[in-house]
């Protein structure tokens, strides 16, 4: 049979996360692993550096919970409703204190998770020609293309100490399937030592089996499988549930305050016991509004052809 890799949300960070790692925590918009982030929150996980390409509120949130001293980006804000005003303090202030910024292109984040995949030591990347991160970043280098194509830019191979992912669902030996928006997910999870995955929902075997071609994640990567229901949010889950527009926007004030904000982590991270306190702590009915509803196709009379 093969192995149960199934624990809690709190026993995979406690197993597999430590203070001074580097830990990539990835999701293009969709599929967030922000219960896992949530949980290294309450743990108390410190000097963390952080890989993830779309920074948003999830890194706000680790920021200024105190888990995290370095970050390794390609974007940064709350997208679509404002800034993410904990990190704007770090950068623009050294408020509390500064943070080291390693900043790449999307594509160099890309370029550097899958050297770390294929275990390469660095990968070629020809947009950062002309580009002022080269001279930003000491880690974007130059090498002569062997074939003679005269220079090309490179980066280093993104080998994070432990890979978070979310998905859709999972198998108990850990077959990870996802569907929609995948970013770099898979890249992700080859790329680290150890790999956790937070999903929706465990399915049976057969289900993996009988739809193939959604599996992104095979098992042998993957070293615990969480099952945490909603466990993106405020992302989105395609088929499981909507983006909370309302809960980025109101982020976006919040977080000008740094006090009110460390209170907010206080009382819905810290002060629950796991997910499903965080979400309980939103209110009865919060989502409601977030349920995926029945779309049903209408048939459209387009007239009759002429």
């Amino acid at each position: 049979m093969p192995t149960d890799k199934t624990l809690s949300l709190a026993e995979a960070i406690t197993r597999y996360v430590r203070d001074g790692q580097t830990v990539a925590m990835e999701g293009f918009g969709h599929l967030v692993p922000t219960a896992a982030a949530h949980e290294i929150i309450r743990q108390g996980v410190t000097g963390l550096t952080l890989a993830r390409m779309t920074g948003d509120t999830l890194v706000d949130q680790l920021l200024a919970a105190g888990c995290v001293t370095k970050l390794i980006s390609s974007f940064v804000g709350n997208s679509s409703a404002g800034s993410l005003h904990e990190l704007r303090r770090r950068v623009e202030h050294h408020d509390p204190e500064p943070l080291e910024f390693e900043e790449y292109s999307h594509g160099g984040m890309v370029a550097r998770y899958a050297a770390g995949a294929a275990k390469l030591p660095f990968a070629p990347i020809r947009s950062y020609t002309g580009s002022d991160l080269v001279a930003l970043n000491p880690q974007i280098k130059s090498v002569t293309d062997p074939y003679g194509g005269g220079e090309i830019h490179v980066v280093p191979a993104l080998n994070p100490d432990v890979s978070i992912i979310h998905a859709q669902r999972a198998d108990r030996a850990g077959n990870v399937q996802a569907w929609g928006m995948l970013g770099i997910q898979q890249e992700v999870a080859f790329a680290g030592g150890s790999v956790i995955v937070t999903v929706e929902e465990v399915v049976d075997d057969d289900v993996v089996r009988s739809d193939p071609n959604r599996t992104i994640v095979p098992s042998h990567v993957v070293d615990a499988v969480v099952v945490c229901p909603r466990g993106a949010h405020p992302a989105p889950v395609q088929g499981y549930y909507d983006r909370d527009d309302r809960f980025q926007r109101e982020w976006s004030e919040r977080a000008r305050d740094a006090a009110a904000l460390r209170a907010w982590i206080d009382r819905h991270i810290r002060g629950t016991e796991d997910h499903a306190g965080f979400i309980a702590s939103l209110g009865e009915g919060y989502w409601d509004r977030l349920e995926i509803d029945e779309q049903l196709s209408t048939p459209v009379d387009y007239g009759r052809r002429r």
